[in-house]
């Protein structure tokens, strides 16, 4: 092979040989990518490559796919042709693509894979322009929201205690929760229209936090929602409900348990609740405690007035 290479090179000269060579992997390229085309939904068979400069057993190599194929079979003749061919290492990302097409899901659903094209949770929290939600070395948390019309808004300070840290990223407004055990807690706001508290129905909550868009129904809405309690204490109105929702890792109904604070500040007409949960599995392993001694901590009170015109802060 390398005599004929340098027969054909003294004869047309060695940049003529390289387009030669060039163009038989382009040619074996375009016709392995369409017969792809026409055999997308059938298994990969095993394609076998057999190295020519190689007569030994080791010299075959099995590759699974005809991705790997292509792809080493332009790295081997490029480079015999001196040429350096590369291949983009995003179009060699491994993508569990057997999972997807059988499950409908990606095996890491809260990673960037799983989050592609899933719309954010509508909470009704709206964060005021120049602040910044923050958590403290004690788990004091403390956010400034608007509610109201946008032309004319109310600042309030919502504020409690977690044991969670700050959930980051355009998903969340105000949230924390541990990304190992799903514990957590977040904000979330509804007009009242013009009722109290106290005088809400039950199912202005389940409605509020169950809904399509919730931050619950992120991978479709809970099933089996059932309000356990529903107390009030002063301007502060709480609530115990049980439901199920979708694991995205399992794809399976999960029985999880919420407390839920909720209250209307002075002079609007806005409900601001404060929700946590955790699975009703570790709920009753422990969990409870932290999630009762976090929503308990909840307070939304009207801000300081400043002489600052109160402005909502883009969304991410």
């Amino acid at each position: 092979h390398l005599t004929y290479l340098s027969y054909l090179s003294s004869i047309h000269g060695l940049s003529t040989i390289r387009k030669m060579m060039m163009s038989a992997v382009y040619s074996v390229v375009l016709s392995l990518t369409l017969s792809e085309g026409v055999k997308a939904f059938a298994p990969s068979p095993l394609v076998l490559q057999t190295a020519p400069s190689q007569r030994s057993s080791d010299a075959t190599v099995l590759f699974s796919n005809r991705r790997d194929f292509i792809s080493n079979a332009a790295i081997a003749v490029g480079s015999a042709s001196g040429i350096l061919i590369s291949t983009p290492k995003s179009a060699l990302a491994d993508v569990d693509t057997d999972s997807f097409i059988k499950t409908g899901m990606v095996s890491m659903p809260m990673g960037v894979s799983g989050q592609a094209g899933k719309a954010k949770p509508v909470t009704g929290v709206v964060l005021r322009d120049g602040s910044e939600v923050s958590r403290d070395k004690s788990g004091n948390v403390l956010s400034e929201i608007l509610l109201g019309k946008s032309s004319e808004p109310t600042p309030v300070l919502a504020t409690f205690s977690s044991p969670w840290p700050l959930a980051k990223g355009g998903l969340f407004d105000v949230e924390c929760r541990d990304a190992q055990t799903g514990d957590g807690a977040f904000l979330t706001v509804a007009s009242a229209k013009g009722k109290s508290v106290a005088d809400l129905p039950k199912t202005f909550f389940t409605d509020s936090l169950f809904s399509s868009t919730g931050r619950f129904s992120f991978y479709g809405a809970p099933t089996d929602v059932r309000v356990k309690k529903s107390d009030v204490d002063g301007p502060y109105r709480y609530l115990e409900i049980v439901f199920s929702n979708l694991s995205q890792s399992t794809n399976a109904e999960i029985p999880r348990t919420a407390l839920v604070a909720a209250t209307i500040p002075e002079g609007t007409d806005y409900v601001v609740m404060l929700v946590g949960s955790s699975t009703s599995n570790r709920w009753k392993r422990g969990a409870e405690k932290s999630v009762r001694e976090t929503v308990g901590s909840f307070k939304a009170t009207l801000a300081p007035t400043s002489g600052l015109k109160a402005r909502a802060k883009e969304r991410v």
